[in-house]
């Protein structure tokens, strides 16, 4: 069997990233631990399972989201309270235990409860309508937070003093607290009247007394209650772990005696010949990357792993035409995350000019952050690099204009042009890119999802730096630091046959990074690992 363990932590803090319903996602859910995941449950790889290190309540809906609920995982915090529960359950707000004049207002997006006039407690709902969170007050200050679990429990409660957190309770199903980490110096406390926890394995239980009655941190009992439950498994087993700062220490001593597989994805985790970076490497069975130019960087690093790096897309291809071609403008979708003032100044430059040769095209510029006033800073640097290169800043009016450019006769004159297309979720990515003509990704480090998308959807890509995914004068070119862009967007976007062949050829190189091929790889590296 193999165990994925993920790095799915809330910032700093061993704990899940569950958002209330209306809040703006962050950052994207996916990364390389989901899609291995999706892989090997949909294809029957090999025999897996997660191995979960964080708290978290809500996994199931987790697991739903990404098209994996019945995949088989152990959890250290449900190990830690002593649940065996699995599947979720209904929980309805109702039937907590209120006072009996509880009165319940609903405004749009939370449930207030108000006690004799005053504010008592708010409730808070997760994306599938399951209340996550009920916050208690007194005197209009929070004095109480119960965090509920997916399968119909409060998972953990945590007590505010003069509003601000004193520490947090980590409870069994039937409401005893188990562990308490206090919020002053992160130490913590196991409840001396339970102090046991379980590990299930083979279908039995096995219980397990604390070492100690006191932790300095909660990463302190992680370690002891994982390092026992890997202590239990089978030898063959094996590992693979997704590289983060958060938990490479832990892991390290955890995996003390194993060669673990060590998954490199986007810019989680740096390679380097250093610290327990270079440790983990060192006595790694094998290390997954994401693109080539970290195999290449591991291996100029690390004399004689040559064969132990292996380039694995955490991304399928999937053939799936977009539509861009039925759509009279042509989009052109350029990526801005990361990417240098200077440089971005340039490049607006550069389009700006040809959009004034090619009436059709407009300028979709990508970004994955979430900040509520992104796109209204995107359009207002655009606004003054245009106006400074002698171009029209109506070409990148705001949105909140749109109205007064209606009424307005002479900006009616002028169309706007560039537009922000701002998408967290992998999936609004998916949907916007099967409207765009070209990917113009020029930044410094390309994202892998959007180069194998462009394959799926069929699309050209200009990109700074080789990738194994663009073949130049096939399905795109890598630009020099100064090259003209021009001549390349002339050469996909003035008329259809460049860009047909363009297609045509990512529909063959679609093939490469397939969901089979991806399957063969991995069973290389198991095999390889299996046999060191």
């Amino acid at each position: 069997m193999i165990h994925f363990i993920p790095a799915w932590y809330q910032k700093n803090k061993w704990c899940e990233n569950e958002q209330k319903w209306y809040s703006a996602r962050l950052r994207t859910e996916f990364d390389d631990t989901v899609k291995q995941i999706q892989l090997f449950h949909r294809h029957k790889v090999f025999p897996f399972q997660i191995l979960l290190l964080s708290f978290a309540p809500n996994f199931r809906h987790f697991l739903h989201r990404q098209g994996v609920y019945r995949v088989p995982y152990w959890s250290c915090f449900d190990a830690m309270q002593e649940v065996r529960r699995k599947k979720a359950m209904l929980l309805s707000f109702y039937n907590l235990n209120w006072p009996d004049e509880i009165e319940f207002i609903y405004t749009p997006f939370v449930v207030v409860a108000l006690l004799k006039g005053k504010k008592f407690a708010q409730i808070e709902f997760g994306e599938d309508g399951n209340p996550i969170q009920v916050d208690m007050f007194e005197n209009e200050i929070i004095k109480r937070r119960n965090i509920y679990d997916d399968r119909g429990f409060v998972s953990s409660t945590i007590l505010f003093e003069e509003g601000k957190p004193l520490y947090q309770d980590y409870l069994t199903v039937k409401g005893m607290w188990k562990l308490r980490e206090y919020s002053s110096d992160g130490h913590v406390e196991v409840n001396p009247k339970a102090p046991y926890y379980l590990l299930d394995n083979k279908n039995k239980s096995i219980k397990k007394e604390f070492t100690f009655l006191t932790y300095n941190s909660l990463a302190e009992i992680i370690f002891e209650v994982a390092t026992n439950y890997v202590d239990l498994l089978e030898k063959e087993d094996l590992f693979c772990m997704a590289m983060d700062s958060g938990h490479n220490q832990l892991l390290y001593d955890i995996l003390k005696d194993k060669k673990p597989i060590l998954s490199f994805y986007e810019n989680r985790c740096k390679i380097k010949k250093e610290g327990i970076v270079q440790k983990l490497i060192e006595g790694a069975g094998c290390v997954v990357a994401d693109t080539m130019d970290k195999v290449v960087q591991m291996e100029t690093l690390y004399n004689g792993y040559q064969g132990m790096v292996k380039d694995i897309s955490p991304f399928d291809t999937r053939l799936n035409l977009g539509i861009s071609q039925q759509i009279y403008g042509q989009k052109i979708m350029v990526p801005v995350d990361g990417m240098k003032e200077e440089k971005l100044e340039r490049l607006v430059s550069q389009l700006g000019a040809y959009l004034q040769k090619n009436s059709r095209a407009q300028i979709h510029f990508l970004t994955r952050l979430s900040d509520y006033n992104r796109e209204m800073l995107l359009l207002q640097k655009t606004r003054t690099y245009l106006e400074k290169y002698g171009l029209s800043p109506e070409w990148a009016a705001p949105a909140n204009r749109e109205n007064e450019r209606e009424n307005d006769l002479e900006a009616e004159l002028i169309p706007k042009r560039f537009f922000v297309e701002q998408c967290v979720e992998d999936y609004k990515v998916s949907n916007c890119m099967k409207e765009q003509r070209i990917l113009v990704d020029l930044r410094e480090v390309s994202e892998v999802y959007l180069q194998v998308l462009a394959i799926s959807v069929g699309i050209p890509q200009l990109v700074a730096k080789e990738s194994e995914f663009v073949y130049p004068g096939k399905n795109g070119f890598i630009l020099e630091e100064n090259e003209n862009l021009e001549q390349y967007l002339d050469f996909y976007l003035v008329g259809l046959s460049n860009w047909n062949k363009a297609m045509i050829y990512s529909c063959e190189i679609g093939r490469n990074y397939s969901a089979d091929i991806l399957v063969e790889k991995w069973k290389e590296v198991i095999n390889c690992v299996r046999n060191d």
